[in-house]
């Protein structure tokens, strides 16, 4: 689930990269789980070979079985450039704007479903997740470390990569090398009547 971004946001899709696909092992497993697989996840490239081919295919357990006779071709197709949370000493490319996940809250496969996958603004793992490298965006507190009541951030501070929690940023002077982006609003969310999902405190961040 989406739980890092909100949807208050400005960028120009001259910003967004739509060429690089979340590495295997951080894509969420269903779109009511959080994970690195989330929208608002932080990211640098780990593949980025413009000689191989664009696409690779290749046997992969979410097709299900594709050892039976007769199936025909079974092969999965993925982007072959990469992208993987940040950690510590990385260099953002940017954040993701989507979601990748596998199957939705019933447990049905979102292949088969191409409809809700974009209703759910996800992609299927193995296919380019749009990067934002430059804007405006609204990012709850599973972003970024420490709290704003805590004075951890506040207006004009800087934000770089957290040092203990891939794909997420923390606070930091602006004048700091390591700065990737400033913080220009801070805000809170509260349940009323119903629950809401996105309760919490929120940064709104400016990249690049």
């Amino acid at each position: 689930m989406s739980l890092r971004l909100l949807p208050f946001r400005q960028y120009h899709d001259n910003d967004v990269i739509n060429m690089f696909a979340l590495e295997d092992g951080s894509v969420n497993e269903n779109v009511t789980g959080v994970g690195n697989g989330d929208a608002g996840v932080f990211v640098k490239v780990t593949a980025g070979d413009f000689n191989a081919d664009p696409v690779a295919y290749g046997a992969d357990s979410y097709l299900g079985k594709t050892d039976y006779p007769h199936v025909g071709f079974a092969q999965y197709p993925k982007v072959a450039k990469k992208v993987a949370p940040v950690t510590s000493g990385d260099m953002p490319v940017g954040l993701t704007l989507s979601q990748t996940a596998k199957f939705d809250e019933n447990g049905e496969k979102l292949l088969y479903y191409p409809q809700k996958l974009a209703e759910l603004h996800a992609v299927l793992p193995g296919q380019a997740v749009p990067i934002a490298t430059k804007g405006i965006f609204t990012i709850t507190a599973n972003a970024f470390d420490g709290t704003i009541t805590g004075g951890d951030y506040a207006v004009g501070t800087g934000i770089r990569v957290s040092d203990s929690n891939a794909g997420k940023v923390t606070g930091v002077a602006p004048s700091n090398a390591a700065s990737i982006g400033m913080v220009i609003g801070t805000g809170s969310r509260t349940s009323r009547t119903t629950t809401d999902q996105f309760a919490g405190e929120y940064l709104v961040i400016k990249l690049g």
